[in-house]
């Protein structure tokens, strides 16, 4: 099959994924199933950033929102056919050499991790990566056996 899939080894490390999937796996494709994926997509922003994933004809492309990050915070990982993006992003604290002190603090800054199983005609040796302007961009080849091709047929 050649879509991307989300790779959640462990339904206790994210929630909400697995009470999403807990609601999809006992009431199947009734009224409340997609009632329950509402409730977590409202509460995901705040967890996982947004990716749009599109398919081209010799590769695909995810991108990813990434606002307020900066590249050296950005981890990039392909083992076999997972593909994981992390972050480590480290909160500014209180500097008491300098002085300062919060006197409001609404911006929330954390750590995500998100993982993808590559489709079967996805060539995990050929990803190309850009980070700019709190958006990074994955190019990933499909192999070339997988590609399209036309083949003229001689007629006699």
């Amino acid at each position: 099959m050649k879509t991307f899939t989300m790779y959640r080894p462990n339904a206790v490390q994210n929630a909400l994924g697995g009470f999403d999937r807990y609601f999809e796996s006992f009431l199947g494709d009734s009224i409340l199933s997609p009632a329950a994926k509402v409730f977590t997509q409202a509460l995901t922003p705040f967890t996982t950033p947004a990716v749009d994933i599109r398919e081209t004809e010799n590769s695909y492309m995810l991108e990813m929102e990434l606002p307020g990050y900066e590249e050296k915070d950005i981890i990039v990982n392909v083992d076999g056919s997972n593909l994981s993006v992390s972050s480590k992003h480290e909160e500014k604290q209180d500097s008491k050499d300098s002085g300062e002190t919060w006197l409001l603090k609404e911006r929330r800054f954390s750590s995500f991790s998100r993982s993808f199983k590559l489709p079967e005609n996805a060539n995990p040796e050929e990803i190309n990566a850009e980070f700019k302007n709190g958006i990074l961009r994955m190019e990933i080849k499909k192999r070339p056996e997988a590609q399209k091709r036309t083949i003229q047929i001689k007629v006699k």
